[in-house]
């Protein structure tokens, strides 16, 4: 799924979101910046697509920054994760790795 925001006027933010759903298992391959905008639709599609799931992987490959509102994304989709099943994050590039550490997010999540 790809989709464009318009962020601030004249200003659009693209992500793509590319869902793949094997029974219990829904991955996630993320692509461009996971920040304000970009995780208001992401959120909305977790929210479709959560129930059921045993397994959530993001595939974080294409990730190229994280800001404070996708962690708190991560966050959410975390806790409900410990209900119902586990979440992983995969592909994570440096940068985000950074951001991780630092705010001591690589303690909470699984990052393979």
């Amino acid at each position: 799924m790809f989709f464009t925001l318009n962020a601030v006027k004249g200003m659009t933010v693209k992500m793509n979101i590319n869902k793949i759903r094997d029974n219990e298992t829904l991955t996630m391959e993320l692509n461009g910046r996971l920040d304000t905008m970009s995780t208001m639709k992401l959120e909305a599609e977790l929210k479709k697509e959560i129930t059921g799931v045993k397994t959530l992987i993001f595939d974080f490959a294409n990730v190229e920054y994280i800001s404070s509102a996708g962690l708190r994304v991560l966050l959410l989709a975390q806790k409900v994760m410990n209900r119902q099943g586990k979440m992983v994050l995969r592909n994570v590039s440096r940068a985000v790795m950074e951001v991780f550490e630092f705010t001591e997010f690589s303690d909470i999540l699984t990052i393979e």
